[in-house]
């Protein structure tokens, strides 16, 4: 009888803001940029490193990571969560990966939001 692999895997969202470097496909004058990113993760430490080494690898400058916790936290915290958004995070999880959900540039004076 096969045992069934229970996964510790969860998903956590995480708001990354990047500064500039050469090579990072980010538009030109823009300052920085936003990222919110669904990672999966043992625990959130776990997904915010395995995303700064993947976003590293990238060639973009990570410089500061707010987490906003798994999917059951952003819930129980009252966040409305779609279903476009619900799809990312059951993809992150399933292919044990980091994905970019959206990415907002940002310019001399403005403050990264993502909306």
């Amino acid at each position: 009888m096969e045992k069934k692999k229970i996964s510790r895997q969860q998903v956590y969202t995480l708001l990354v803001q990047i500064g500039r470097k050469d090579g990072d496909g980010l538009p030109e004058g823009a300052t920085g940029a936003a990222l919110m990113i669904y990672a999966s993760g043992v625990d959130e430490a776990e997904a915010v490193r395995e995303t700064v080494a993947i976003l590293k690898q990238a060639d973009t400058a990570p410089l500061d990571v707010t987490g906003y916790g798994t999917l059951q936290e952003r819930e129980e915290e009252g966040h409305e969560i779609g279903d476009e958004e619900r799809g990312l995070m059951q993809r992150a999880l399933e292919e044990n990966s980091v994905i970019v959900a959206q990415m907002t540039p940002f310019f001399d004076g403005e403050e990264p939001t993502i909306h």
